[in-house]
């Protein structure tokens, strides 16, 4: 992807713009779907934008385990929610992601998730949750123009689960290492 997320939770004060405006998105019919994730909540403002990761390698684990093939993954890396008239709410999808991200209504049995507002990226435009976000803590754009934005930005899109590794179409901005070094993975 040339352009895509980067979630900088030290940035996020937890406003929930990006929740409200994820909702406005023409393809959501009025319903979130970002997650917010407060670290301590009733004790401290901080936050984590929960976003769908756009897992690639391997290609999507939610895509990989569905069994009526409702779930599409674009030739752009663009992990889509699932298509109605094939989704069977099996719940799988719910299982098998790492970072908790497809959720299910259970009312219309239709497994719902992030799907980086394909409607507007796919035009050319920014994400709701990027253009409202009032701290930058969701950014979208390419790497280089995070790095133009923050010059000691580092990004992650390689995650560890036990045994197993995930490189992910979307990154998380973390600290540099030690003495201004950048922590090992991803574009760092």
């Amino acid at each position: 992807m040339d352009k895509t997320l980067f979630i900088d939770p030290g940035r996020c004060i937890g406003c929930q713009a990006c929740v409200a405006a994820c909702r406005e998105c023409d393809s959501h019919r009025g319903r979130t779907m970002i997650h917010l994730d407060y670290v301590d909540e009733g004790h401290s403002g901080a936050a984590m934008p929960t976003v769908c990761m756009h897992c690639e390698d391997p290609v999507a684990p939610c895509a990989q385990v569905c069994p009526a093939d409702a779930i599409p993954v674009g030739s752009d890396g663009i992990v889509h929610t699932a298509a109605k008239e094939r989704c069977i709410g099996c719940g799988n999808c719910v299982h098998a992601c790492p970072f908790g991200v497809p959720k299910l209504d259970l009312a219309e049995m239709l497994q719902f998730k992030c799907d980086m507002c394909y409607d507007r990226t796919s035009r050319g435009q920014s994400t709701m949750c990027a253009t409202v976000c009032p701290t930058s803590a969701i950014f979208y754009g390419s790497y280089e123009e995070l790095l133009a934005d923050r010059p000691h930005a580092r990004a992650v899109d390689i995650f560890g689960f036990g045994d197993d590794t995930i490189q992910t179409g979307c990154a998380v901005v973390v600290p540099a290492g030690r003495e201004g070094q950048p922590v090992p993975g991803g574009y760092a």
